[in-house]
């Protein structure tokens, strides 16, 4: 069961996410803007950082892949 409310918690920020990001693609730029963008950012982020915590993914930072990638 846990693992089923783990996946709707996940999908509802990501989907939260999105729909903040297409709003915001339709508003001029300027603050408000920039503020849904930085929201949607969190909310994915937050999806990301409850999977890690719930150990349901093994990801490696960004900038260490990009590192890895490059050297």
């Amino acid at each position: 069961m846990g693992k089923v409310v783990f996946l709707y918690r996940s999908l509802a920020y990501r989907n939260a996410a999105a729909d903040i990001l297409r709003k915001a693609r339709k508003l001029p730029r300027g603050a408000e803007r920039s503020a849904a963008r930085r929201y949607a950012r969190a909310l994915r982020d937050l999806a990301c950082t409850e999977a890690w915590l719930e150990g349901r993914v093994a990801r490696e930072p960004r900038a260490a892949r990009r590192m890895m990638a490059s050297g």
